[in-house]
């Protein structure tokens, strides 16, 4: 019985640090109406710093869909550990 609890509990520590965060968080919203057009852009970093020369600006994002009345703009962050994470931009507008 007590065998089968430590594996329990090493499964569960395990599930736990393979776990990740994400949060997605409105930055900002303009008098235009919301288009059809979703626009993304990306960027994933390490060890919580290191992006490599990557572009999540809301400029990329609204290129990307060829926006060119921005509606809303949100931001997605996640991370894993603290180890690896991304920013994501995510842009709405005709």
């Amino acid at each position: 019985m007590l065998k089968k609890a430590k594996s329990l509990i090493a499964m569960l520590a395990v599930a736990a640090v393979m776990t990740s965060c994400s949060v997605t968080l409105p930055v900002n919203a303009t008098s235009n109406s919301v288009g059809s057009k979703v626009g993304t852009a990306k960027a994933t970093g390490y060890l919580g710093f290191l992006f490599f020369n990557q572009d999540a600006s809301i400029r990329t994002a609204a290129k990307n869909a060829g926006i060119s009345k921005i509606s809303t703009v949100d931001v997605k962050s996640s991370s894993i550990l603290g180890l690896i994470v991304s920013y994501e931009t995510i842009v709405t507008g005709e």
